[in-house]
């Protein structure tokens, strides 16, 4: 995960990469684009199989909540580039899902789709099959690589990246942006205050609230759909969790879909609420976090009775059969309507916009060190719909799915200019960065392996850690560091360039019995006109429009 601070860091390394590569070019021509888009199935096995997100061993898959998918749009120039752009319902992406995928398209393509041109993004779901990573530190609650997880994003993405290029049609793209303010807040809100002040002026809020949004014209259908980038977790989903979901972002994007399925047409809010008060019928569920009734079911009664019936659908006039047929037919032929809702810089942005509560009291937990008298198992964010960890997922969906509408619906800036592509693989191991220093030259600063700190086994407030871990933790603990050099005992370079975070696991060195945790990963920039999107590691991305 990268937090607003690291995603600005990467912007401005990749953005100069950009500018000497020549990516942006000139976006005051026009360019008539093609356009298609896709769609399909990655839920994968729905039980007995570890979920990927909290690193929690006991979270093991048991149903479904709702299914999951992989959209794709793709966009190319009528004789020349193309992008694509993959979107999962999973925790992230994948680099051997991606190598093993590219394998397949070569073979169906040859080089019309490679890694330059590929890009993969997941919304970042804690509730979703995991397994399918090839590093250590990533599949050890699943206790290994879990060949059905992997096959079934295999499969799915291949198959909706098919779809999207048999669907490829003349078509427009146009962009629009706006800021969403409550769905999502800083979920460590003391560690964001450790920044230089000048660091933190520079920004309106302690965490990024812009929903960016890109809606494809089909030159015959009109719209056919809608990729919009929004930083909030998929954690409205508990830890407890055990249903396959594709939490908030995956609700978001199948209200949207099923919401235009409806209407055909976007024209503004009206129907809006009652169309989606549909969502009833989504099973509900109150968090095992929260604490069991003691024989008095009268809370829980009024709960149940505050859940209100979808009002239904009015009933349209009938009409003749040859225009029943007629019209039927013509929906056969319009392309899928396909909405996205992906992951962006989401950091420390919790869905649980509540604040954080100690489950044995009630009361806040404590502000700087995320515990409830020194424990920080105790401590858990609530979601608007607490204590339904359903109803707050149904509610920070909704929240994105309407400002997604708002920006569809007036989303007049059109793409125009060059299609173009790059990408490059970074050792993040050695990464050298010229950053600006208070009161004199820039600094040149360098990265070390990768490292996870006492303060990472405290976990977050979406889902804490065990033991006696705490967050901000920058000491250490003597019997922990004994169980870490049993592993893999960090040298003292690591332990000088890690500073002041004590080392409980050095990742980025343990090799037994294969790498703990990657160091050269692949970042790409696609570009579409005047709109950049980078995707770094972790599968998140980040669109920019250049003016």
């Amino acid at each position: 995960m990268f937090s607003l601070q690291h995603t600005t860091l990467l912007l401005r390394v990749f953005l100069l990469v950009l500018i000497l590569e020549n990516v942006k070019g000139s976006s005051s021509s026009a360019s008539n684009y093609l356009i298609g888009l896709g769609s399909y199935d990655i839920t994968g096995p729905a039980a007995d199989v570890n979920m990927m997100g909290y690193a929690n061993a006991e979270q093991t898959a048991s149903g479904i909540h709702f299914r999951l998918r992989a959209r794709t749009f793709i966009v190319a120039e009528q004789q020349g580039n193309r992008v694509v752009f993959v979107n999962l319902d999973a925790c992230m992406a994948s680099q051997i899902v991606t190598i093993k995928l590219l394998e397949r398209l070569k073979v169906r393509y040859g080089e019309l789709y490679t890694e330059k041109n590929v890009a993969i993004s997941g919304i970042h779901t804690h509730a979703g099959p995991g397994g399918y990573l090839q590093y250590v530190v990533y599949i050890v609650t699943s206790l290994g690589f879990v060949r059905q997880s992997f096959d079934v994003l295999v499969d799915g993405i291949e198959k909706s990246i098919i779809q999207a290029h048999e669907n490829l049609r003349p078509g427009s793209v146009f962009v629009n942006k706006g800021e969403l303010l409550n769905a999502g807040v800083n979920r460590s809100p003391s560690a964001y205050l450790s920044n230089p002040a000048e660091e933190r002026s520079k920004y309106k809020f302690d965490v990024d609230k812009e929903m960016t949004l890109i809606k494809f014209e089909d030159k015959e259908w009109g719209a056919v759909g809608s990729f919009n980038w929004f930083a909030t977790h998929g954690t409205s989903m508990s830890r407890t969790n055990s249903l396959i979901s594709g939490d908030n972002k995956g609700a978001a994007a199948r209200f949207m879909e099923d919401w235009f399925e409806r209407h055909g047409v976007v024209r503004g809010f009206d129907g809006l609420s009652s169309n989606i008060s549909g969502t009833g019928r989504v099973p509900r569920r109150v968090s095992s976090l929260v604490p069991k009734d003691n024989g008095n079911g009268n809370e829980l009664m009024k709960l149940a009775a505050s859940f209100q019936s979808s009002q239904g659908r009015i009933v349209t006039r009938l009409s003749s059969v040859a225009r029943r047929v007629r019209n039927a037919l013509m929906k056969a032929e319009r392309p899928q309507f396909v909405s996205a809702f992906c992951q962006s810089n989401c950091g420390d942005v919790s869905p649980n916009v509540l604040g954080a509560f100690c489950i044995d009291t009630g009361l806040p937990c404590d502000f700087n060190h995320s515990t409830c008298n020194g424990k920080n198992e105790l401590c858990y964010g609530r979601g608007p719909g607490y204590p339904d960890e359903f109803e707050s997922t149904r509610i920070i969906g909704e929240r994105q799915f309407r400002k997604a509408v708002e920006l569809f619906d007036k989303a007049t800036e059109k793409l125009k200019g060059k299609v173009g592509f790059q990408h490059a693989y970074i050792d993040f191991s050695s990464l050298e960065v010229s950053l600006p220093k208070v009161g004199g030259p820039n600094e040149v600063v360098k990265t070390c392996p990768a490292a996870m700190g006492f303060a990472f086994a405290a976990g977050t407030t979406d889902g804490p850690g065990a033991f006696d871990f705490k967050q901000g933790d920058d000491k250490g603990n003597a019997f922990w560091r004994l169980v870490r050099d049993f592993l893999k005992a960090p040298d003292q370079e690591q332990v000088n360039c890690q500073h002041p975070k004590p080392i409980l696991l050095d990742t980025g060195e343990m090799k037994e019995p294969y790498d703990w945790a990657p160091s050269i990963l692949p970042v790409q920039i696609l570009r579409i006109g005047q709109l950049v999107i980078l995707s770094v590691p972790g599968g998140e991305s980040k669109p920019i429009i250049f003016y």
